[in-house]
């Protein structure tokens, strides 16, 4: 039989595995069925059908439903070009801080996650726990919808979920919906000095950013509804954070591309929002095509994460309060896993150790208070689940 190993131990193997979200997870993920399987806990996989990218969950305790689930992601952003002072791969510790690429995002949970569900299996839960380890949350929480759908024939249909995302421990009841759009504008080439008689690419998608610019101003002046009220900021924003195109600066461009998304306030629709964002393009189309009929728009959804609402007496919510001591009401306005749990029909909170100011940055960490008290919530959850 294996050792049980220490929550420090699991993350230092988890984070030896260099899981950026361009990169394949299945050897981490092979560990830790390995793990798991070391101290006769059977892992259920999700594989998915067009990447090496595996998913894994997990159960134990009664065959029956109602169980406790722990959601991480396994995938972390890349580190190329950061000014890293350690290998990021490599759990450091130093002036009461582990350092390394995903201790606070979030494998210093998936860690404490796994330790649970082994000292669950040891303790002889009366109420079962479940483990669901995602990919590619990084890149829009797109792992996360087939693997709950792969959880529900094969495991009981757990009650709760606990979303490890770092809060500082603290009841996270809510966030904002996301959603991105590709956009590819294709315009027509001339020489820019009868840029009247071209298409700018460039020119003409930066109308839809102005569009983005203006819609944000009148979010921002716009009272916030009752639900909006809670977030910071309190209204829905839109973004484009990367763009590209063009072929030289006297040429009109012939291709513009850029990715917007949407962070979208609980009782706002997504749908709706996008359907806005279809009408401006399919202007600014029009106007492409009445200067070069064969120029066009193409937009294409890239994620779509809805948003987590607070729940009226939810069992999530209610059991991590329990635990933590934490009766102050919190939301977040970066999208997670836990609203895709809640669409799927669980009681959801996001309730993690560390700090998300850390998280993606150079020399990333979690403090070690924070990585304690993580452990201190997994002893007294495991404790309640053998009563």
């Amino acid at each position: 039989m294996t050792d049980r190993l220490s929550p420090l131990e699991l993350m230092q193997r988890l984070v030896a595995f260099p899981t950026v979200s361009r990169d394949t997870n299945i050897p981490l993920i092979d560990w830790v069925a390995g793990y798991l399987a070391s101290h006769n806990i059977e892992s259920h996989r999700y594989i998915d059908p067009e990447q090496p990218k595996h998913a894994l969950f997990a159960h134990v305790g009664p065959w029956q439903e109602g169980a406790i689930v722990l959601s991480g992601h396994t995938d972390v952003v890349p580190v190329d070009g950061q000014p890293w002072d350690s290998d990021p791969f490599e759990v450091v510790e130093k002036d009461g801080k582990y350092f390394g690429r995903g201790t606070c995002d979030m494998k210093g949970f998936d860690a404490l996650a796994i330790w649970a569900l082994v000292e669950a299996q040891y303790a002889g839960v009366k109420r079962p726990l479940q483990i669901a380890l995602s990919f590619d949350e990084e890149v829009g929480c797109t792992g996360a919808p087939p693997m709950i759908d792969a959880m529900q024939p094969v495991l009981p249909k757990g009650a709760a979920v606990i979303v490890g995302e770092p809060s500082m421990m603290q009841a996270v009841s809510g966030h904002k919906g996301g959603s991105g759009f590709d956009t590819h504008i294709r315009g027509f080439e001339v020489h820019s000095s009868l840029m009247d008689r071209g298409v700018n690419a460039i020119m003409f998608g930066a109308k839809l950013i102005e569009w983005a610019n203006a819609t944000n101003a009148a979010n921002r002046d716009a009272v916030p509804g009752v639900l909006a009220q809670a977030f910071d900021p309190p209204y829905t924003t839109l973004h484009v954070g990367q763009i590209s195109g063009g072929t030289a600066h006297n040429i009109t461009a012939k291709d513009c591309n850029f990715a917007m998304d949407f962070r979208v306030v609980p009782g706002e629709s997504k749908a709706e929002w996008e359907a806005r964002y279809r009408d401006v393009v399919a202007d600014v189309e029009r106007q492409m095509q009445a200067i070069v009929p064969d120029t066009f728009i193409e937009i294409s959804e890239r994620f779509n994460v809805p948003a987590l609402a607070p729940e009226e007496n939810g069992e999530a919510e209610t059991l991590v309060r329990s635990l933590t001591g934490d009766n102050a009401s919190h939301v977040v306005s970066y999208g997670t896993e836990a609203g895709q749990f809640q669409e799927a029909g669980y009681s959801a909170i996001i309730c993690g150790p560390g700090d998300i100011a850390q998280a993606h940055q150079p020399n990333e960490f979690i403090t070690k208070a924070q990585f304690d008290a993580g452990h201190g919530f997994m002893q007294r959850l495991i404790a309640r689940l053998c009563r």
